[in-house]
């Protein structure tokens, strides 16, 4: 048996630099000491060890073989040998579900690796480059319940225009850098409204509607396929993310914009 799960609103996450860690069936979790346990397995492979497996007795040895630091803990035990020195862990590691368990602090202490904990998203982030590091992941805020006297999608482009100037970043979803249906996504997000994160998946939602209003989503074609998205604010223009000027309003009516122009969706 393992210490009893606890769990916050999301399940903790891993995220080694900029990458989230994939779990399938066995996912970290806080345990009742509020200690970040992780699956063994994913989460040192992904830190470069190689692992192997024995039993011992009724428990499982693991040894973990890296460059510079070899580990060999048994579950059960609270100390492991790291380098041939016994190390006291910060709890015993343990097998459940056919997964070993260890607190994440054990591993990262371990490697000399230094690690942020992201309280508001729950993740915890392993700088394996010795560089701090965003949130690969952002927790959606709940949706903002807008004043009377100011609809919600008032509120929407209100918020959309604070990010003005922010810069590109292919494949970018925070507010450190966003590409164009990262930013669309991460605003309507903040109002508890999930879309894709492609302007042609975006285009498949909503209505299809002529008489723009603010916070429609506006789309952009240069070949077949749709390439661009943006919100309308409001008076012919429209703020999205663009490659040369990051989040910027522009026209819609003339100019390169006007003549790639394809539609607009309504999914407020």
């Amino acid at each position: 048996m393992g210490p009893a799960k606890t769990y916050a609103a999301e399940e903790a996450k891993v995220q080694i630099n900029d990458s989230l860690l994939p779990f399938h069936d066995a996912r970290p979790f806080i345990d009742g000491n509020q200690s970040l346990q992780v699956p063994l397995r994913p989460v040192a492979e992904k830190l470069g060890f190689q692992v192997e497996w024995g039993m011992a007795g009724d428990q499982v040895r693991v040894t973990l073989i890296g460059d510079k630091t070899s580990v060999t803990l048994t579950t059960g035990q609270s100390s492991a040998i790291v380098n041939g020195e016994r190390r006291t862990m910060p709890s015993s590691p343990f097998f459940q579900n056919s997964t070993v368990y260890v607190p994440l602090r054990f591993l990262t202490e371990t490697t000399g690796l230094m690690t942020q904990w992201d309280q508001r998203n729950y993740i915890a982030i392993i700088c394996k480059d010795g560089k701090y590091h965003a949130p690969a992941w952002y927790k959606p805020k709940e949706p903002t319940p807008a004043p009377a006297d100011q609809p919600q999608e008032k509120q929407l482009v209100k918020t959309a225009l604070k990010f003005e100037g922010t810069p590109y970043a292919w494949g970018g979803t925070s507010p450190n850098g966003f590409d164009c249906s990262g930013f669309v996504s991460y605003i309507f997000s903040q109002y508890g409204i999930d879309l894709p994160h492609t302007s042609s998946g975006m285009y498949s939602k909503g209505s299809a509607v002529s008489d723009l209003q603010e916070g429609d989503l506006v789309f952009f074609a240069q070949g077949k396929g749709i390439d661009h998205v943006g919100i309308y604010v409001g008076n012919g223009k429209f703020v999205s993310a663009t490659t040369s000027h990051g989040v910027k309003v522009d026209s819609l009516t003339t100019g390169y914009w006007s003549s790639s122009y394809v539609g607009a969706k309504r999914v407020l």
